[in-house]
């Protein structure tokens, strides 16, 4: 039962990794109007690409981890929750492409917003 619990919480903790994933790579898409979406978005992105390029791991991941274990679940044996969730949130390509997708997505989002700011002063 204790083992359950923790799977559980281990697809949970991952179905929050991907939300936040999606939140980052298109939350500029509707952010358009709401200022305080905005500003959490643009926090995402520094946070994204800080936690992508510095020595720090995200604390999502840390959870996983941290879940996984107590349920004694071996990556990709979890389940389908846990199978699934995982490699769409870790796919399996090289570390540098992954950092460099990431950075090149949250800084694409940063120069949407960038392009608001300049229309909105002009």
């Amino acid at each position: 039962m204790r083992a359950a619990v923790f799977r559980f919480l281990a697809a949970a903790v991952l179905l929050v990794h991907l939300v936040w994933i999606l939140l980052v790579v298109f939350g500029a898409l509707w952010t358009r109007g709401r200022p305080v979406w905005t500003a959490l978005h643009m926090a995402s992105l520094i946070w994204g690409v800080t936690v992508e390029i510095g020595p720090w791991p995200c604390p999502l991941t840390l959870a996983e981890e941290f879940f996984e274990a107590r349920a004694d679940v071996e990556p990709y044996q979890g389940g389908f929750l846990l199978h699934y969730l995982d490699r769409i949130v870790y796919p399996d390509i090289s570390a540098w492409l992954l950092v460099s997708a990431g950075v090149i997505v949250c800084g694409l989002n940063l120069l949407i917003y960038f392009r608001r700011w300049l229309r909105n002063r002009a």
